[in-house]
C-alpha cells in the first residue's frame, strides 16, 4: 500500500485512520516500509497512526544526537498530534522514544519497543570498512533478520546508496556512536509510562538479554517473545507482532 505524505511546516509525516494517536518511530536504517503492516492493521481498528520522517541526515554536525531527534519528535506531537500519543519505537527509534518519555513523560501514554538499543546493542560498528562491497552490505543486512529472505534487494540497495553517500554515512556513524553513549541502564527506572517490550528471539543486534534487562529495569512494563525472528519484530513477523501489540493496548485502555 501506498501512503501519501503531509508536508506541515517542518514535518513531513503519514497520518492514517482516526482515535487515539499511535506514532512511528524508525530505526537508523529503517523506513516508512518497516511499518506498512501495522499501519494497515492500526487505521482499520480505531487507531490514528503517525510516521514522521525523521531528520537523520538533515541535522547539523554538533545536533547529530538522540536527544535531539527526541526534541524532534516532542515538537511533532506538540504541533501535529495534539495529545499524548502511544510511541512504538525500533532500534534506534526505541532508543528515541525513551528519551523521549522521561524528558516529556506528559507527551506519551504508552511506550512499545522492538529491538531499541538504550543498553547495549551490536551494530556495523564506527565504520563501514567495506562500503563499496555491495556483497558485504548484503551479508550486514541480512543479520538484523533470522531469515535472510526478509532482507531485499530493494533493502540492500537503500543501505548500499546510505552508507556510499558521504554527508549519509558520516551521520549515520554519529547517531550509532550517539546511541552507544547513551546508556540509560541508571534512567530506565524513571520511566512511569506503562511499557511493551516485542522481542525477537534470534534479534542478534540487540540481543534478548537487553530485553530481560529492560523488562527489570523499567517498573510497569510486560515482555513478549517472537520465536524465529531478529531484530526487527514488526516487520519479520508483522501478524504476530500486531497481535499481541493490540491485545496489549486493549488491556490498557
Amino acid at each position: 500500500m501506498i501512503f501519501n505524505k503531509k508536508k506541515e511546516k517542518k514535518f513531513t509525516f503519514v497520518e492514517e485512520g482516526s482515535g487515539p494517536p499511535i506514532v512511528l518511530l524508525q530505526g537508523l536504517m529503517g523506513g516508512l516500509s518497516n511499518f506498512t503492516s501495522l499501519i494497515n492493521f492500526f487505521s482499520q481498528r480505531g487507531y490514528k497512526v503517525y510516521f514522521p520522517d525523521l531528520p537523520i541526515y538533515d541535522l547539523s554536525i554538533l545536533n547529530t544526537n538522540l536527544t535531539t531527534l527526541a526534541k524532534f519528535v516532542a515538537k511533532f506531537i506538540e504541533d501535529e498530534v495534539k495529545e499524548p500519543a502511544i510511541i512504538v519505537g525500533n532500534s534506534m527509534g526505541g532508543h528515541v522514544g525513551l528519551i523521549l518519555t522521561l524528558s516529556r513523560p506528559d507527551l506519551v501514554k504508552n511506550i512499545v519497543l522492538t529491538g531499541s538499543s538504550g543498553l547495549y546493542e551490536r551494530a556495523f560498528g564506527d565504520s563501514f570498512p567495506r562500503k563499496n562491497d555491495r556483497s558485504y552490505i548484503k551479508k550486514k543486512a541480512q543479520e538484523v533478520f533470522y531469515d535472510p529472505e526478509v532482507a531485499t534487494e530493494e533493502l540492500v540497495d537503500e543501505v548500499f546508496s546510505v552508507v556510499n553517500d558521504r554527508s549519509k554515512g558520516i551521520k549515520t556513524v554519529m547517531l550509532a556512536r550517539s546511541a552507544i553513549k547513551h546508556n540509560m541502564e541508571n534512567e530506565l527506572h524513571k520511566i512511569t509510562a506503562p511499557t511493551c517490550l516485542i522481542w525477537g528471539k534470534q534479534d542478534n543486534v540487540t540481543p534478548p538479554d537487553v530485553a530481560l534487562e529492560m523488562d527489570r529495569l523499567i517498573p510497569n512494563s510486560d515482555l513478549f517473545w517472537i520465536d524465529q525472528c531478529g531484530h526487527a519484530a514488526m516487520m519479520e513477523k508483522p501478524d504476530e507482532f500486531n497481535k499481541i501489540l493490540h491485545s496489549w493496548l486493549q488491556s490498557k485502555s
